[in-house]
């Protein structure tokens, strides 16, 4: 499932896509042993990690990656997403 990112969710697609990148590098694990484990194709996965491109993917994608990472999916979007008011910062 690949369909164009809107451009208010591109960062938030990119920044996750970051944040599952460090994690497999800290959990030592390689593209093909993650996309192995969550069930995908390394080319997806390689889509999802690639910086500065947003590539849109399934909750059941999301799931299973967080799965094979170890990690509560609600904490996989903590560490990816800042939140608005932190980028937006009123000076």
């Amino acid at each position: 499932m690949s369909k164009d990112v809107e451009f208010k969710n591109r960062d938030r697609f990119i920044q996750l896509g970051i944040a599952i990148s460090t994690l497999r590098r800290i959990r030592g694990m390689s593209q093909d042993k993650l996309s192995e484990e969550a069930g995908i194709s390394r080319s997806l996965l390689s889509a999802i990690e690639a910086p500065n491109m947003a590539h849109s993917f399934s909750l059941q994608v999301f799931f299973n990656i967080a799965d094979a990472l170890e990690i509560d999916p609600s904490d996989l979007l903590k560490l990816s997403v800042f939140p608005d008011t932190t980028i937006k910062k009123d000076k």
